[in-house]
């Protein structure tokens, strides 16, 4: 708690940045579920008690969830693949955007008290904006109309999102940034790829061999697992979401 304290201090202006994008997002994802809701006939909070229950239920997973990294074997070590999107997309599905978007806020907060940032909270950021880019599309696109077709859509299309943003997002932003924190040249970041993979030249190529398979194989896996997941789940799920959408006129047909 002393260090998730001094790190808050320490770098109070990014986290204020960091909670103003939260907080943008959360925006955005509550017009989305608002016109969605509207559109469906249905009526409702969009946070209710159990709801937020849920929430923090699936936050906890993912944070724990979060500190458990396999490297890759084509990209460096610093470079890594959790399954922590897997308990947001899960909630999201079954709870909307704004539920997705502040699971995955909070599993940061959570991760942090078990694994303090060693990154000055830019990793923690990264991981959040990358996750949004996967979370936020496919979930808004299931919340349209839950069906099985329209879930595969949704998990295809934020993967394929989440790759092409977290690739641009390491190329202009994640790596120079590191490279400052580090203290050590961007070439030699470069070359860290470059010794897996005789094809990483520059920064382009770097995210397009080392990053962007990492992003697809991270959307792939994920989107698998809720598939298999996600309908043994879907009673206590389902359950919670009649409780918190009383006020449904339509029904449709959920995974």
């Amino acid at each position: 708690m002393n260090q998730f304290i001094t790190n808050i201090m320490e770098n109070v202006t990014f986290v204020l940045e960091f909670v103003a994008l939260v907080a943008v997002l959360v925006v955005i994802a509550v017009a989305a579920e608002k016109l969605i809701a509207r559109k469906n006939g249905v009526e409702g909070k969009i946070l209710t008690t159990r709801k937020t229950a849920m929430i923090g239920m699936f936050s906890a997973i993912a944070g724990v969830l979060m500190t458990i990294e396999f490297p890759v074997p084509f990209a460096p070590s610093f470079y890594g693949i959790d399954a922590s999107e897997l308990p947001v997309l899960i909630c999201g599905f079954a709870f909307g955007p704004v539920a997705g978007v502040l699971t995955e806020f909070l599993k940061i907060v959570i991760k942090l008290f078990f694994k303090p940032t060693s990154t000055a909270f830019v990793g923690e950021l990264a991981n959040f904006c990358v996750g949004c880019a996967l979370i936020l599309p496919a979930t808004v696109i299931y919340q349209i109309k839950k069906k099985k077709l329209t879930a595969i859509i949704a998990c295809v299309t934020g993967t394929l999102i989440m790759t092409v943003f977290g690739t641009l997002f390491n190329a202009g932003y994640l790596l120079p940034t590191f490279a400052v924190i580090y203290g050590m040249p961007l070439d030699a970041i470069i070359g860290m790829g470059t010794a897996l993979n005789a094809n990483v030249t520059n920064v382009f190529t770097f995210v397009a061999f080392c990053v962007a398979p990492l992003n697809l194989l991270k959307g792939a896996v994920v989107s698998v697992l809720t598939f298999v997941l996600y309908k043994p789940l879907s009673p206590i799920l389902k359950a919670s979401y009649d409780g918190a959408s009383a006020g449904r006129s339509k029904k449709t047909k959920q995974i």
